[in-house]
């Protein structure tokens, strides 16, 4: 039998290739909110982030993770987001 498909998604911060499970996914909905999606299933456009706050900060800097979502983030997702993948065991 072959080996089953396993979907590989790239973090917008640091720019590797892991497998989707273990990324975060972070949202824009058709609404044009951001926010995080902890199912990876919501409808939008979604940028994936590795469960490393060093990742954040540097699609922060970089302004990759507005980008990817093509949409403004604001600080309030920002600390979501950065709250969120603290409460994340590494």
């Amino acid at each position: 039998m072959a080996p089953r498909h396993v979907p590989q998604r790239t973090c917008v911060g640091c720019r590797t290739v892991r497998p989707k499970r273990e990324l975060v996914r972070v949202v824009r909905t058709p609404e044009g909110t951001v926010e995080l999606d902890p199912t990876g299933k919501r409808s939008g456009r979604g940028a994936y982030l590795c469960p490393d706050l060093s990742c954040l900060e540097a699609a922060v800097q970089g302004r990759r993770l507005e980008r990817a979502l093509r949409h403004p983030v604001s600080r309030e997702v920002l600390e979501q987001v950065r709250s969120a993948l603290e409460e994340i065991p590494s």
